[in-house]
């Protein structure tokens, strides 16, 4: 486990930082990224992640941008990866939190009565552009990838999209650290999760079409190693293009009556 970001770009007034393994990797739970972006004096956490992570990116982003400055917690949906951690967040900063419309009046749950009040900024579907200092963050429409109501959001002076659950893939922390230049043989990391949280190929070819009018450096999702390089990236919207998913691969036989038993002491299936 390790406090040191990865630096995903810097300039005179701009900075993305990515952290990858916060929490103990012992199968417990997914390893998940979390993101500081800071123009100038204004900063933003995007997808802050749940309790397990909270003091140590709040430590760890310490020496980078004080916490108590924060403006946004930026959240591509609300599962508890994403936002688990917002009653901590609400306590001890002022930043708003912004998230899809559809998730608005369901983020209050994650907090103690009243944390959220005047703080929720919901984020209607056809998305928006978010001020971040003399910048903006587009907020961009990624609806059933895999969450109903998700955004993902392009920086536009690092040329980063970061790309929610587009593009995981399946590995420790410290293996997230390097990003991938050669998209072939990382296909096998992401592929099975893509066929089951991705809902159509429908969705994943009206979103390439989307994110190929954009000036893309490096796509980086929330879980697994950043997509780095013009070939690796155009290499990724292709193989999305053609993956079936979600509902392409389900037919009648995933919806029978079960006759298996779970086992409650040892927590099995048995068929």
């Amino acid at each position: 486990m390790s406090l040191e970001p990865v630096e995903l770009y810097r300039d005179k007034r701009h900075i993305c930082l990515m952290f990858s393994d916060l929490i103990e990797e012992d199968g417990a739970a997914v390893q998940a990224n979390q993101f500081l972006i800071v123009d100038g004096d204004t900063g933003a956490i995007l997808d802050p992640g749940g309790n397990l992570a909270f003091n140590e990116l709040f430590m760890g982003m310490t020496k980078y941008f004080p916490p108590s400055r924060l403006s946004y917690l930026v959240a591509s949906h609300a599962d508890p990866d994403i936002i688990a951690s917002l009653d901590r967040w609400m306590t001890s900063t002022k930043a708003q939190l912004v998230i899809s419309r559809i998730w608005e009046r369901f983020a209050p749950h994650f907090t103690k009565v009243g944390k959220t009040e005047n703080r929720v900024i919901g984020v209607p579907d056809q998305g928006a552009q978010l001020p971040l200092g003399q910048s903006v963050l587009h907020l961009l429409p990624a609806h059933f990838m895999h969450a109903e109501g998700n955004f993902h959001f392009y920086d536009p002076i690092s040329k980063i999209l970061f790309s929610g659950d587009l593009g995981v893939s399946m590995m420790s922390g410290t293996e997230a650290r390097e990003p991938v230049t050669d998209l072939l043989p990382h296909i096998a990391r992401m592929e099975g999760f893509h066929r089951r949280y991705m809902v159509s190929n429908k969705i994943l070819r009206l979103w390439t079409r989307m994110a190929r009018q954009l000036d893309v450096a490096m796509i980086v999702p929330q879980h697994g190693a950043p997509i780095k390089g013009t070939q690796a990236i155009n290499d990724f919207y292709n193989w999305l293009d053609g993956l079936a998913c979600g509902i392409d691969l389900f037919d009648e036989r995933s919806y029978q009556l079960p006759t298996g038993r779970i086992d409650p002491v040892s927590r099995q299936f048995r068929p």
